[in-house]
């Protein structure tokens, strides 16, 4: 899909271009893929107390930083990569989150040597697909059986920061479930 106008009726975006096409273009679009599965919870960690546009604007310089989001060499970081990442304007330097990361990625890693993969894993917990769509924001909700199931799967295999809430986030984020509102240019 590509933006519409800023009179176009849209979950959320209308404020911005970055926004409204991130709205239109990827939010609930699926995800497949260990690495690209990876990169959305670090953002959705990342986000986690701030504005999702803050990340999007970021994102790039998330990208830089962290290797492209390629799970084995940011697992290969070590305390000089989180100075270095602590130091970078361009990204949101909390310890934790930067911390939690690089301890995701080498649970992916460890999980990809015992024979799993994440996209296996995310995928797992998809609910069944909703018979009709939130008719408001009211009408969604914060965390779902799933998004509470999939964070303890997660803790399980070693993740952290990955919240039943954050986790419900990136359910959405990476198109396990469609909340576009009714009448949203995204459900068209």
């Amino acid at each position: 899909m590509t933006s519409q106008s800023p009179l176009a009726v849209r979950c959320f975006g209308n404020d911005d271009p970055l926004y409204a096409r991130y709205h239109d273009e990827e939010w609930g679009v699926p995800v497949h893929g260990d690495a690209a599965l990876y990169e959305r919870l670090v953002l959705e960690a990342m986000q986690s107390g701030l504005s999702w546009l803050t990340v999007l604007k970021k994102r790039e310089n998330f990208r830089a930083g962290f290797a492209g989001f390629d799970p084995a060499s940011v697992a290969a970081f070590g305390p000089d990569d989180v100075e270095r990442l602590m130091a970078d304007a361009g990204i949101i330097r909390n310890r934790r989150k930067i911390e939690a990361a690089i301890t995701n990625a080498r649970a992916l890693v460890e999980l990809q040597a015992a024979g799993g993969s994440l996209d296996e894993l995310v995928w797992s917990h998809a609910p069944a697909p909703r018979t009709e769509p939130p008719a408001t924001w009211a009408d969604v909700p914060a965390q779902t059986p799933e998004s509470v199931s999939l964070a303890k799967a997660l803790k399980k295999a070693g993740f952290v920061f990955v919240g039943p809430t954050t986790m419900y986030a990136a359910m959405q984020a990476c198109g396990l479930v469609d909340d576009h509102i009714a009448g949203c240019v995204a459900r068209e």
